[in-house]
């Protein structure tokens, strides 16, 4: 499994020759727009934790030109497929067996809606069991006791949290966060995109690290295999 970060909550995770594509928000965001060509990129599902802009504004442009599955809540699903795009609604605590593993849609504490005003469904994270790695996507949210649900059924091999603080829960949530869903290896994301967000790097890295716990923050454009 190769996951790319793409900015803010923006991934590609390529698997089992499959590209799922989740949070695209590269157009919009100032450090990502002139480092990832948008039209480049290939996707076969799209995953939208959450209905804000800077999760979902490229979604509808990537999705056409890639005739791509957008995976979502049933209110983001049902927007889309109206736009005439292939969507999979998901609701919290349902699962399916998608091509490139089981998908989960778990609990997220945010707000969710469109840019338009459309509501979008209550917010969520996705658990990914794959053929031989399994990984958490936290999406925008507050520290929750719900995700010590997670490991009762999970074996976790990463865990993609936000970080940034002020809109989601910041480091020292994301540290307690990686306990509940026992999990050591965590992916950073959500942080420096806007000035309400920006984390000192280093103090990130040891606060976890005192904790016995590996952050990685990647460059832009960079990758990680699991």
């Amino acid at each position: 499994m190769k996951i790319t970060f793409y900015g803010q909550n923006s991934l590609l995770i390529e698997t089992k020759n499959i590209n799922i594509l989740v949070d695209p928000f590269i157009s919009g965001n100032p450090l990502a727009k002139d480092i990832i060509d948008i039209s480049s990129i290939k996707a076969d599902y799209i995953l939208l934790t959450h209905a804000h802009q800077d999760h979902v504004l490229d979604a509808e442009s990537i999705a056409k030109q890639n005739h791509a599955t957008i995976v979502s809540n049933y209110e983001i699903a049902m927007y889309y497929q109206k736009k005439g795009i292939e969507v999979h609604p998901m609701n919290h605590g349902g699962s399916w067996n998608f091509p490139f593993g089981k998908v989960k849609y778990v609990n997220a504490i945010h707000t969710s809606s469109f840019a338009d005003g459309t509501y979008g469904g209550q917010p969520g994270g996705f658990v990914i069991e794959g053929e031989t790695k399994s990984i958490y996507i936290a999406g925008d949210t507050a520290l929750t006791m719900d995700m010590k649900l997670i490991p009762l059924t999970t074996k976790l091999d990463l865990a993609i949290l936000p970080i940034g603080d002020n809109f989601t829960m910041g480091i020292d949530d994301a540290v307690i966060a990686s306990d509940f869903v026992e999990c050591n290896q965590v992916l950073g994301v959500h942080y420096d995109t806007f000035g309400f967000i920006e984390i000192d790097h280093n103090e990130a890295k040891q606060k976890f690290s005192a904790k016995d716990k590996d952050l990685i923050l990647l460059d832009i454009g960079k990758s990680i295999e699991l």
